[in-house]
């Protein structure tokens, strides 16, 4: 082995070495980040309660009773066997909440890192009768999680749902899901209408992911399936040359973020392998220019979200993985 190179890996090595101490004394500080975390279970206090303890109910959550709905309507969802059966599901899905309470803490206090002035939610677990494009809301004084749209992708409340919708309806993505939700409060959707710069924004999306959730594989940050995130990686080159070879990063056409971008069975390359492709494709790509900046650029999170795409695009010197 030749003297420049031993030296190379050397400094390699070192670099590696202090980023990984760097990396251990931040994690270290987030783990002591005191939170006040409050998470109030009204799934099992709906389903524990009777007619005649209704008005203490709405009392504890009146932002759950929308005022002008009658009492009867809640006293009838009380009886209804639907609810009961979603009450009975969701309990044998989460009868132990302390992995998913250690989860949900970890993340706010990563949140409470990297944003001080971002106020802890009061997290509220409710049945929401599988209104899965609503599963998560959040609000500056509130996070409502619907626990009955998280009991996995063969639950039987899930079959009528198409295939790539129930996939997501695993609590393993339950994480992921709040940090999209934060996400969207503090990165901003561009005006800009070129396709590289709706791939960053996702990019960016993800990005927050692997600062809020580091220890979460990234399959689930993107949600996908092990063998879809193993094959986005294998084939990022193919994928990016796609782009490049028909000048689609600067293109408006709305039609690329169905192929592309939007929830769907898979991405549309208008080849014999789209099938066989994970959808969205076009986040995971923006996802790899971010991080080539983020690594080539000693620059905040709130720097980065303030950046337009084309500059991080360029400053990134984004090569895809062969």
């Amino acid at each position: 082995m030749k003297q420049g190179t031993k030296y190379f890996l050397f400094v390699s090595f070192v670099l590696l070495l202090a980023a990984c101490r760097q990396e251990d004394k931040r994690a270290a500080e987030i783990a002591k980040t005191p939170i006040a975390l409050e998470i109030a279970r009204f799934d099992l206090a709906f389903d524990n309660a009777t007619p005649d303890s209704l008005q203490s109910l709405k009392g504890a959550y009146p932002y759950l009773f929308p005022k002008g709905t009658p009492d009867s309507v809640w006293v009838a969802k009380m009886h209804d066997t639907l609810q009961q059966q979603l009450a009975d599901e969701v309990q044998k899905a989460f009868d132990d909440f302390d992995d998913v309470e250690r989860g949900i803490r970890s993340l706010f206090q990563h949140v409470k890192y990297y944003y001080p002035e971002s106020q802890v939610p009061k997290v509220v677990t409710l049945i929401s009768t599988v209104r899965y494009e609503d599963r998560i809301i959040l609000t500056d004084s509130l996070l409502l999680i619907g626990l009955d749209n998280y009991l996995g992708k063969d639950h039987f409340f899930y079959k009528g749902l198409s295939n790539y919708i129930a996939l997501g309806l695993d609590k393993k993505y339950l994480l992921s899901d709040i940090a999209s939700a934060f996400a969207k409060k503090v990165n901003q959707y561009p005006r800009n209408r070129s396709f590289l710069s709706r791939m960053v924004y996702y990019g960016k999306e993800l990005y927050i992911k692997d600062k809020l959730l580091p220890d979460i594989p990234d399959a689930q940050k993107i949600g996908y399936t092990p063998e879809q995130m193993q094959w986005a990686k294998e084939n990022e080159e193919q994928i990016w040359r796609f782009f490049i070879e028909r000048e689609l990063l600067y293109s408006t056409d709305s039609k690329l973020d169905k192929r592309f971008l939007d929830p769907a069975p898979f991405s549309k390359f208008g080849l014999e392998l789209d099938n066989e492709s994970p959808p969205r494709l076009g986040r995971y790509m923006g996802w790899q220019i971010v991080r080539a900046y983020m690594e080539k650029n000693d620059v905040t999170l709130q720097q980065l979200l303030a950046l337009p795409a084309d500059e991080i695009f360029k400053k990134s010197n984004y090569k895809p993985r062969r």
